[in-house]
């Protein structure tokens, strides 16, 4: 029986004039996908492989500085938002830790000051991962069948897109130090990870491992684009399975959503197909809440940790 995996899209039909077969090839490749997992893959995505892997080593570096020197680099006190350098508590206590980097014309962003190419690296890559976005969601658009531009003119404000650069400490007999299976709550994630590799896809109740490829970025569709489609497109349930004797290192763009935003099933996928809401409406801000919820206060029982399910009717 061949082994699953998860499949990958070559991009280069959207980057070429007048490649209508090629992108219809796209698009029904990506629409299977969205529709069956979530979760798919690209290549030829624009995004230089040598930004790619210059920002993996320095990445590497500078998560073995030493602590006092890394701390010179966390959020400031009432910042807006928390950018910069933390542990991971929520996922595991003083296990993991990560580079939070929001919008870099924010002002908010707190990145490592003694290390400027560092620094440039994570900002260019912020901008192409920004692009990556832009065209999948562009794509999907068109995979739907919404008016043109539909899902663009929904989701413009990117000020709530975010970067991070993580570091997953070796699995130990005892502890993962991974994340444990879930879904993301905004539009599209993307994600690099190193020859370490450690993500897995659950597929038909399988975990499929995510092996790294030089050169490919994963992508996995969020609660958001779940929600807007009826349950068209699926979220994707994943996990990060940590290796043991060695760190993990990824960098993880979050395509999000605007928190005032209301967010429904849309009209095309429920009352003008004559099909019933699978969900009711929600403030994206409320659900981004209850979730930051599961992890300052993590339930007893896990059935009672909130999912999108939350919000089905």
């Amino acid at each position: 029986m061949p082994k699953l995996s998860i499949p990958t899209v070559d991009l280069s039909p959207f980057f070429s004039k007048d490649d209508e077969i090629g992108q219809k090839k796209v698009k029904d490749e990506i629409t299977q996908a969205c529709a069956e997992d979530g979760f798919f893959q690209v290549a030829n995505h624009g995004v230089p492989q040598e930004l790619l892997s210059q920002a993996m080593e320095l990445s590497k570096t500078y998560f073995q500085y030493p602590e006092e020197e890394k701390l010179k680099s966390r959020p400031n006190d009432g910042a807006p938002v928390p950018a910069g350098y933390s542990k991971q508590p929520e996922i595991s206590p003083d296990k993991n830790e990560y580079i939070l980097m929001y919008a870099p014309k924010s002002g908010c962003n707190v990145l490592p000051h003694d290390s400027p190419q560092f620094k440039e690296s994570l900002e260019h890559l912020f901008g192409y991962f920004s692009k990556v976005g832009e065209l999948i969601e562009s794509i999907v658009n068109d995979c739907l069948g919404l008016p043109e531009n539909f899902l663009k003119e929904f989701d413009q404000d990117r000020s709530w897109d975010f970067m991070v650069a993580l570091r997953y400490f070796p699995a130990t007999e005892t502890e993962n130090n991974g994340i444990t299976e879930h879904e993301d709550g905004n539009c599209f994630t993307f994600v690099v990870q190193d020859e370490a590799g450690g993500l897995e896809v659950n597929k038909n109740g399988e975990w499929i491992p995510v092996i790294p490829e030089e050169g490919k970025i994963v992508v996995n569709v969020g609660d958001v684009i779940q929600v807007l489609t009826n349950k068209k497109f699926k979220s994707a349930t994943h996990r990060v399975v940590s290796p043991k004797g060695r760190s993990r290192h990824s960098f993880v763009f979050f395509y999000s959503l605007h928190g005032e935003k209301w967010v429904e099933p849309l009209p095309q996928f429920t009352e003008e197909i004559g099909e019933p809401a699978k969900y009711r409406g929600f403030l994206y801000k409320d659900y981004l809440a209850l979730r930051m919820r599961n992890k300052s206060h993590p339930p007893s029982r896990p059935e009672d940790v909130i999912h999108i399910t939350h919000y089905a009717i």
